[in-house]
């Protein structure tokens, strides 16, 4: 598809100038040193006009993405393409992206002979969650005389989300609503007090090995854990705490990347536990997804996830404003950063509702921040509420980088053949905004 040229501009007016005023010249006092450089300076000119209107009139530009990357980690690859159908080269081109995913450049210098294209491919990773864009792209050009400068614009751009990445937790427990104790550290049921199981589920870390049900451990290749009936499975909140004054750190580093990653990864494990998971969180407005069992509820807390910021409302009046939403018997967890005590109040109402609550405190010292945890945790110890102290190293792993879109894995066999073992789910190719 040809792109029209959006713009052809005279970057100078002095060369015109020289060849009007040789003209005046030649037509006051005719002169042959006049008459020649009048020649050379205008034909010149003529020259570098006509080269620059035949490539802005034969130049394209072409992008196309590939790969449907929605992750943290997930890899990014473009396909461009310049073709010139003038019978005149494009000496020099500069290709400019106008796209701001962080970290990915797709600038380059290049040339392209007459009735020729130019291709290459650029690759990236996203590394940040967010809503991006990629594209538009232009491309600048000109005579070889430098007396033009023209540019062709692909206008055509495609919206990226970036969702948050979802981590394998190490073992925290999340207290289960519905439960004796009204908000206090859930007892542990014996498991062999019964044999009967109405479902099995994925296992997942921190939950008792003689649940195991090994047969079907055994078909599926992986560990499943048996769902007894006298086990409850809970609506379960997650509330998180985006107060902008309690945030700490910068970037990845920071409590509110791990804040959103630890909620992230707790919503899919309750999903695959068999809960029916909600989301609240107040950034730059409110976020407030009811728990839902829904096929579709994990990206819609993961696409929520991907767009929250810190913002300025505090976890007692996000605390505060939910009472009358949050139904007695749920499991509410509150992943914070806020080291004070003056939300423990609101929290107490809510308990005294039925509610029972898990607090997964982000130490902000690990963070390069300020203020003890301590005395929070002991007035939460003191009144019964499970709560969980979280360093930046438990979730600053590798694993919180798991995109696998556009990667290849690639052994070799015998005579050095090198076979692809996981190959990317989409390789099409498809146009920026298609």
């Amino acid at each position: 598809m040809k792109i029209p040229t959006e713009r052809v501009r005279l970057k100078s007016r002095l060369w015109p100038g020289l060849a009007a005023l040789l003209l005046v010249l030649q037509l006051i006092w005719p002169n042959r040193a006049w008459m020649t450089l009048l020649i050379l300076l205008g034909g010149a000119w003529l020259i570098a006009t006509y080269w620059a209107y035949s490539l802005s009139c034969n130049l394209f530009l072409e992008c196309e993405i590939r790969y449907g990357w929605v992750q943290v980690g997930d890899r990014l690859e473009e396909h461009f393409v310049v073709g010139n159908d003038s019978w005149l080269p494009g000496l020099w081109l500069e290709v400019e992206d106008h796209s701001n995913l962080p970290g990915y450049i797709v600038g380059r210098v290049t040339a392209v002979n007459a009735k020729a294209i130019t291709e290459w491919r650029t690759e990236g990773v996203c590394t940040r969650r967010g809503l991006y864009t990629l594209g538009p792209t232009s491309l600048h050009s000109g005579d070889p005389l430098g007396l033009y400068d023209l540019e062709v614009c692909n206008a055509s751009s495609t919206v990226l989300l970036v969702l948050p990445p979802v981590l394998p937790l190490p073992t925290i427990e999340i207290s289960a609503g519905g439960r004796a104790g009204d908000g206090r550290r859930p007892r542990r049921q014996a498991l062999e007090t019964t044999t009967s199981a109405e479902t099995v589920h994925e296992y997942n870390p921190g939950e008792p090995l003689k649940a195991i049900h090994w047969p079907t451990s055994a078909r599926k290749g992986s560990l499943y854990v048996r769902q007894f009936e006298h086990m409850p499975v809970s609506d379960q909140w997650i509330f998180l705490d985006m107060q902008q004054s309690a945030q700490v750190g910068s970037g990845e580093n920071s409590t509110e990347e791990h804040g959103v990653l630890l909620a992230a990864s707790l919503a899919d494990r309750g999903l695959r536990q068999g809960h029916a998971v909600g989301l609240a969180t107040y950034g730059e407005g409110l976020t407030w997804l009811p728990p839902q069992r829904s096929p579709g509820r994990l990206m819609e807390i993961l696409h929520a996830l991907a767009l929250v910021h810190a913002g300025e409302q505090s976890l007692p009046e996000l605390l505060a404003g939910a009472q009358k939403s949050i139904r007695s018997g749920t499991s509410l967890v509150i992943i914070t950063s806020n080291v004070g005590v003056e939300w423990l109040p609101v929290l107490l109402g809510l308990v005294r509702k039925g509610i029972t609550p898990t607090v997964l405190l982000l130490d902000p010292r690990s963070f390069g921040g300020e203020g003890s945890p301590t005395g929070l945790i002991g007035l939460l110890d003191e009144f019964g509420i499970a709560n969980h102290l979280i360093q930046r190293e438990l979730l600053d792993r590798p694993e919180a980088r798991p995109g696998s879109q556009g990667k290849w894995e690639w052994r070799t066999i015998g005579y050095g053949k090198a076979v692809a073992v996981r190959r990317p789910s989409d390789t099409g190719w498809r146009p920026l905004g298609g």
